[in-house]
């Protein structure tokens, strides 16, 4: 007989950033089949309703927010108008991201902050908004998304410098909300085959090395990184805080 690991997710409330597309639309998804309500913001509102209708065509229940999470004022604006639709956020997943490659010589100085402010600042932002209903309550659960890169790869200074903090906020901030019942962990993913990553120019020389180089002989999927995310928002995951959880295939050098 099959046996299936109850995560006892049903009735939570999860807040996901970044969900309108890849890794953050299938986090959403698979939430919504262990039975949870997902909020899910977006820069882009299209997408992000997109991600609700797909969740509510399942049997989900979903609430689409365009946010800018760079901006402390819209995600204050979106926590509370969660709150008001589901009373309450269990679980926030700090998922949004975003790249942009250049060597360091040739960065510029919006380039850096851009990438800086939506990795890192935003993360912040989201995680001292939902905070204090989590403590109020003693439950919550947070997962960051940093990434293989923060090993560092060529033309990747800012990406890599805002993943490897993602890190070091995440160990911080779990050792101060442990006594609260809430966990705080990070996932790093490898190379997933996303959408977004298939419409690089440069996607089947990326492909190539990434499978050369990766131990399991195959790539991930935003499934393999989402299924991860539900566990570590779980009762089953309560004794795991303050970790980095790779999901890579075994890949870990550039």
């Amino acid at each position: 007989m099959e046996m299936k690991l109850d995560l006892g997710l049903r009735g939570r409330t999860v807040l996901i950033t970044g969900a309108g597309s890849g890794i953050g639309r299938q986090t959403a998804l698979t939430f919504a089949e262990e039975g949870a309500h997902v909020a899910i913001l977006d820069v882009d509102e299209a997408c992000a309703a997109g991600t609700a209708d797909a969740v509510r065509a399942a049997g989900g229940s979903a609430l689409a927010l365009r946010c800018d999470i760079r901006a402390a004022d819209e995600v204050e604006n979106a926590v509370q108008t969660v709150l008001a639709e589901f009373g309450k956020i269990d679980v926030l997943v700090n998922n949004a991201g975003i790249a942009r490659d250049v060597t360091l010589l040739k960065m510029t100085e919006d380039q850096w902050d851009l990438v800086m402010d939506v990795n890192m600042k935003g993360a912040f932002h989201c995680c001292r908004a939902v905070l204090p209903q989590m403590k109020a309550r003693r439950w919550g659960r947070i997962v960051n998304l940093s990434s293989r890169s923060m090993f560092g790869n060529p033309g990747q200074t800012n990406y890599t410098a805002s993943k490897m903090a993602i890190v070091g906020f995440t160990r911080s901030l779990s050792l101060e909300q442990a006594r609260n019942g809430i966990t705080v962990n990070a996932v790093a993913p490898g190379f997933i085959e996303t959408e977004g990553m298939r419409n690089l120019p440069a996607y089947p020389q990326l492909r190539e090395v990434a499978l050369t180089k990766n131990p399991v002989g195959f790539l991930g999927e935003p499934r393999d990184i989402a299924n991860t995310v539900a566990y570590l928002s779980s009762e089953q995951a309560r004794y795991i805080t303050g970790t980095t959880v790779f999901v890579t295939g075994g890949r870990f050098s550039s």
